[in-house]
């Protein structure tokens, strides 16, 4: 490893072989955090079954949500002053207690808490790996590693779903925790070795708090606002309405306190950044893409296509697979020309052709046809993923690698939330809405649907037939309003200027308009 001067945006140069170290030394952590997103969902229902609680079941997923998105950016702020290393084993080890607890948990409360817990520790995860692959590789060389980072986590979103499945069924729920353990103790170890490479420049931390409690409020409130809404309180309640409000006052007093710190949690100098600010953006717009489709494509083969729970897995595998080839050719692609706007917006259009072209599915087309409007949607988002994230980091100077990073996994956390909870209300919403014609509202729900039973069978021919047609209304409109953010984020794309890729040794491009 060779010092790139004395500048302190500047990165010191690692050849190949160190970076690769360091890239795999850490591919673990990019692992749990993967699949620790998807391997709880198949276990929920049993979980519901042992501790007879199906009405609060959705904290189980909101609980790790609510303070892994939260403690996102503080860790990012943290390990910029005190490097990775000292944030990323702390975090293991909590990991590790905090699964432990899950394991063992005898109420559903309980479970909750120690889901929380979990959250807490792995927030750090994957922005703590993005970081440290930031630090060790130039952007521009970036996609030379691409291979490593986007086969790990399209390994890890396929095999989520299908091992958190199996061991459930064969063992017990409680087995989808304790797998965790091994895992956790081999990333600590491969993590501790790699991060000890990167040269850590401290600098006092000082915690901004009035910020920190802003930040972490005001995500508590849109992601209850995200959870709730539709469900436990219609849209327009005064419990959402107050959510709503309390959110937008929070981020005000979150902006207002980070332009007044001495030493804010995110950096006003950042969003001078029109690079960065597009970037997060676009990053948004990206994961509500992904979590769209992983949301709605199982319902759809389920539903529409009548799969079941296995085959429906099955189709979604090609989405996820098209989406890890695709995030690959893009890493490769930018590396050669050096620059990334046209790839984030050749991604966006393909995604909302894809989006679109499955707005107008119905059960009566060709399920390989299907499969292939889904794939399109899948190159798409696995296009653009990985063009936000060098973007952002190539906006950033040296010393903001680790917040800008955690900003962007947090706007993508906060889109995936989005994403999911606006497709299933729109789907919801029309299948409601024909349920409301034929007498039959409130008497039949997703949930049933989703358990496998058949809650038509006993409908008159014409009954069913609306009742269907009012379940395929609400994919038709949930895939057209996804589609039609997508082209929302292609006019973000279109203003974003287009920068040049630092390679190794070469400073950030100062100034507002980058």
């Amino acid at each position: 490893m060779d010092a790139a001067g004395g500048d302190d945006d500047v990165m010191p140069t690692f050849t190949h072989r160190e970076a690769r170290r360091v890239v795999i030394g850490i591919l673990l952590c990019i692992l749990l955090a993967a699949v620790d997103q998807t391997v709880v969902v198949p276990a929920v229902p049993a979980i519901a079954a042992e501790m007879n609680a199906f009405g609060h079941l959705s904290w189980i997923v909101t609980a790790y949500l609510l303070t892994s998105t939260a403690m996102t950016p503080i860790y990012g702020k943290i390990s910029d002053s005190v490097g990775r290393r000292a944030v990323l084993l702390p975090c293991l080890v909590l990991f590790f207690v905090a699964s432990a607890a899950c394991a063992l948990a005898q109420t559903l409360p309980q479970l909750i808490g120690a889901r929380a817990l979990q959250g807490v520790g792995g927030a750090g995860l994957m922005s703590m790996a993005q970081s440290a692959i930031a630090d060790v590789v130039a952007p521009r060389e970036r996609g030379r590693y691409q291979a490593y980072m986007t086969t790990t986590w399209g390994f890890a979103s396929i095999a989520g779903p299908i091992l958190g499945g199996y061991v459930t069924d064969h063992l017990s729920w409680r087995w989808v925790f304790w797998i965790n353990l091994p895992i956790t103790v081999a990333a600590f170890l491969l993590s501790d070795r790699a991060l000890r490479m990167i040269p850590v420049r401290r600098r006092p931390v000082h915690i901004d708090w009035g910020g920190s409690l802003f930040l972490v409020a005001g995500i508590t409130a849109w992601l209850l606002l995200l959870s709730w809404g539709g469900s436990e309180y219609a849209w327009l309640s005064w419990p959402i309405l107050g959510l709503f409000t309390g959110g937008l006052a929070l981020i005000w007093l979150l902006a207002w306190q980070e332009r007044r710190s001495g030493d804010p949690l995110l950096p006003p100098r950042l969003f001078a950044s029109r690079v960065f600010v597009c970037g997060i953006v676009l990053a948004f717009f990206a994961s509500l893409g992904m979590f769209a489709g992983i949301f709605m494509l199982p319902l759809f083969f389920q539903l529409i296509h009548g799969a079941d729970a296995e085959q429906s897995g099955q189709l979604v595998v090609p989405f996820l697979t098209i989406s890890t080839v695709a995030s690959y050719g893009t890493g490769v692609w930018t590396r050669r020309v050096g620059r990334t706007r046209l790839a984030i917006l050749v991604g966006l259009v393909i995604t909302a052709v894809g989006l679109g072209l499955m707005a107008g599915a119905d059960g009566h087309t060709a399920l390989w046809l299907t499969v292939l409007y889904s794939s399109l949607a899948g190159i798409g988002v696995g296009i653009v993923m990985p063009a936000t994230l060098v973007s952002v980091q190539n906006a950033a100077e040296r010393r903001d690698v680790g917040v800008a990073t955690a900003t962007m996994l947090f706007l993508r956390s906060m889109g995936g939330a989005f994403g999911s909870t606006m497709s299933g209300a729109l789907v919801s919403m029309g299948f409601g809405g024909a349920l409301a014609t034929i007498g039959l509202e409130g008497r039949i729900d997703l949930g049933a649907l989703r358990a496998g039973s058949d809650a038509f069978a006993g409908l008159p021919a014409g009954s069913r037939g609306v009742a269907e047609a009012g379940l395929q209304h609400g994919f038709s409109v949930a895939f057209a309003v996804a589609a039609g953010l997508m082209l929302v984020a292609v006019g973000v794309a279109l203003v974003m200027p287009d920068v040049a890729l630092r390679a190794a040794g070469e400073p950030t491009q100062g100034g507002i308009g980058h």
